[in-house]
């Protein structure tokens, strides 16, 4: 074999063994450093107090503008892409002013982004200081409670870098500022409700999870939530899975997934019950509720899950594909040798005939 085919071939492994085995990169398009911008807030004369959001007193079909400041840092133009979202609240007892995959819940009256107006997209000279319009037109039915969210803002992308977040592999960081904002129309204290709505089986980050829906129905936050939720096997009395979490937050009329993780372990199809308690303050509710996972429901989930590799076995998949990239490789090596031997003979026939 020539040093030239070795060469070849020692190239061919390489190269599949790279394709096989290298893992998937992360990819961040920016850091905290270079966002470019930093904005800051005009307060009007019916802000209450000094938070660093908007926290508005309105009335009824109350139109005003209020004024957000951008300042650009750099020393080229620089765009900033803005959107408006009403308050959610995540699995995590935490709520969310920004994009969220989160639905509205249907006690929602006002959505934020119905009553809030900005522009798209704002472009701001080099080292300017810019102001953005922020229009609020209130409801015309007097309201009592709140009506929350958040102005979202980003740096807009270029076409390089919305260009490289299209072809890079993994998790993309974005970097954004969220302006709350909070509207009311009195100092009428509303008092908040939870609604349970359902329990039922399914995943959180890919592991088997309980999960156990509820609704805040009122224009009030819910603050120091203690949650507790316990799974039995019906009938039984004793505790399959416990989980409980102290500190959660609940913004207005919005619901929340409540997660009871499996820690590892796999569903298994049958009759349950779920009992679950909530405090905050004085105020308390209990709920209990029977449900059933199918089989399909469990198998399901079940290979879904990422932590149950020892009872799904071996990775066939995986498997099927590094001795397919071998078979792969084997292949290379044979055609490329058996060329080379066909053009050797070719030569030591011609020669012969020479002689």
């Amino acid at each position: 074999m020539t040093r030239y085919l070795k060469r070849s071939i020692y190239f061919l492994l390489y190269i599949t063994c790279l394709t096989i085995l290298i893992p998937q990169t992360t990819y961040a398009n920016e850091d905290a450093s270079s966002i470019g911008y930093s904005y800051k807030i005009i307060k009007p004369e019916n802000q209450v107090g000094n938070a660093g959001y908007f926290d508005l007193r309105m009335n009824p079909e109350q139109k005003q503008i209020v004024d957000i400041e951008l300042y650009n840092m750099t020393d080229q133009d620089l765009s900033v892409d803005l959107s408006v979202h009403s308050a959610k609240t995540n699995s995590n007892g935490v709520i969310e002013y920004g994009p969220t995959k989160l639905k509205n819940d249907p006690s929602l009256k006002y959505d934020l982004k119905d009553i809030v107006k900005v522009p798209e997209k704002v472009t701001i000279p080099p080292k300017v200081t810019q102001k953005v319009a922020v229009e609020i037109s209130m409801p015309q039915e007097k309201y009592d409670g709140y009506i929350s969210g958040g102005i979202y803002l980003q740096k807009s992308e270029t076409e390089a870098e919305k260009k490289a977040s299209e072809s890079a592999q993994g998790v993309v960081n974005k970097y954004a500022f969220i302006v709350g904002m909070l509207l009311s129309e009195s100092d009428t204290k509303v008092q908040p409700e939870l609604s349970f709505n359902k329990i039922y089986a399914g995943l959180t980050n890919y592991r088997n999870t309980f999960l156990v829906d509820f609704t805040n129905t009122e224009a009030t936050y819910v603050e120091g939530m203690t949650v507790d939720a316990q799974i039995f096997k019906k009938g039984s009395d004793d505790v399959l899975y416990e989980t409980k979490k102290e500190n959660y937050r609940m913004a207005p009329n919005s619901a929340m997934s409540f997660p009871i993780n499996l820690n590892g372990e796999s569903f298994i199809a049958g009759d349950y019950v779920g009992r679950i308690r909530v405090t905050a303050g004085d105020k308390k509710w209990e709920w209990q509720e029977e449900f059933k996972i199918t089989q399909k429901d469990a198998d399901k989930y079940n290979a879904e899950d990422v932590s149950l590799i020892q009872d799904r076995g071996i990775n066939w998949k995986m498997i099927l594909m590094i001795a397919g990239g071998i078979l792969v490789i084997f292949l290379l090596i044979y055609l490329v040798t058996r060329a080379v031997s066909n053009k050797q003979k070719k030569k030591r026939k011609k020669t012969k005939k020479k002689r």
